[in-house]
């Protein structure tokens, strides 16, 4: 192989410079780089809306049917003036429970103040004695027996579970519906 004399071998620092330009250019942090890779976004997004979506088929809402207690004066409803008018406060001492003609006496027998259901020795509230005092009160007057609506109030320093378990009490027994309609009412 016969060398050219016109060809002039290139020297290390040449073929570093050539082979350095040759290859392509990494852009500096603060220049634009082309397109944005969103795969990982992309991703992560799908991962997640299937995640939530298998979950909501094993998530069960339970809901308790009830009325809020409205707001301000506004018009008012007469209501029939024999009606039943049943509200129910709860406190730390027992049940109290009111119609519209008085307090109810503690034994659920005749109209008198104090606590109508006392707490139980154990310091639990009697549920199946308000069950009880409730059929007893539907029994007392035909009228009654159609009566459908119970108002409940609590003290703020009842648990939440004692208001679900009172408005449980109210719903119905082994005879039958009771109050099915339960409104939350403030107390005063």
């Amino acid at each position: 192989m016969a060398v050219d004399p016109n060809e002039v071998p290139l020297s290390p620092a040449q073929r570093s410079k050539i082979r350095r330009l040759s290859q392509p250019k990494e852009p500096a942090p603060g220049e634009e780089a082309g397109e944005l890779n969103i795969v990982p976004y992309l991703d992560i997004i799908m991962n997640i809306i299937v995640f939530v979506i298998a979950t909501i088929s094993v998530v069960f809402v339970t809901t308790i049917d009830t009325n809020p207690p409205s707001a301000g004066g506004g018009k008012g409803t007469r209501m029939a003036s024999k009606a039943l008018n049943l509200t129910a406060l709860i406190t730390a001492e027992g049940i109290s429970l009111k119609t519209s003609s008085g307090n109810i006496a503690t034994g659920c027998s005749a109209i008198g103040s104090g606590i109508t259901i006392p707490k139980k020795g154990n310091g639990d509230h009697d549920y199946t004695e308000l069950t009880r005092c409730s059929r007893e009160l539907k029994k007392q007057n035909d009228r009654f027996a159609e009566e459908t609506q119970v108002t409940v109030t609590a003290n703020p320093d009842v648990a939440f579970q004692v208001i679900i378990s009172v408005m449980d009490a109210f719903r119905e027994d082994k005879d039958g519906p009771l109050f099915p309609d339960v409104h939350f009412g403030v107390a005063r």
